[in-house]
């Protein structure tokens, strides 16, 4: 099994138990609390060493894992996450962890991700207007992530799983050249 097989099965499980109705852990929180500890272990290459090597006794390992927990005033259940991670011997697929467990919360809560890139900047107003477009064209609720590629020249391309919005001028300058080659 691929290790983001791995991570997205402990993503589904954890996922699981914070969305259910008895859980006291808002998923937004976990999210944060999972990144602080993350943070913490990428960090430290000491930390990150001593979890990772199995040469250090799973037990000190979870006794580390739970001080450090204590400290960061982590929840039990996120605690307790870590510690199953340890026992299978997973700390160190984490950060995939992570990252699918956000992408599972977002598709149990009914986000679609959205990645933006733009030739520039985009002020906020931009922002949220582009996100309010994207939430009338799926459908859905967007969460979007911004970044910049000066090689659009000018606009916007929005990738939303599989489908592509391109409104970049590189992407209009391609579309004329395919029509203009099929005419000839």
């Amino acid at each position: 099994m691929t290790n983001s097989a791995v991570a997205t099965r402990y993503a589904n499980a954890l996922a699981d138990v914070v969305t259910a109705a008895s859980s006291a852990l808002r998923p937004q929180d976990a999210v944060a609390e999972l990144r602080t500890f993350q943070t913490a272990l990428a960090g430290s290459p000491e930390l990150h060493n001593a979890l990772i090597t199995p040469a250090v006794p799973v037990g000190r390992k979870r006794a580390v894992v739970t001080r450090i927990a204590e400290i960061m005033k982590l929840s039990r259940v996120a605690k307790n996450f870590l510690l199953v991670l340890i026992d299978h011997r997973r700390i160190n697929l984490l950060a995939g962890i992570v990252e699918a467990f956000e992408v599972v919360l977002d598709e149990r809560l009914g986000f679609a991700r959205a990645q933006v890139t733009s030739a520039a900047e985009l002020s906020e107003p931009q922002r949220g207007a582009l996100n309010a477009e994207l939430e009338r064209l799926t459908g859905k609720r967007i969460r979007a992530r911004f970044g910049v590629d000066g090689s659009l020249i000018g606009g916007v391309v929005a990738r939303i799983g599989c489908t592509i919005y391109d409104g970049s001028v590189r992407g209009q300058l391609q579309t004329i050249e395919r029509r203009l080659s099929a005419e000839t």
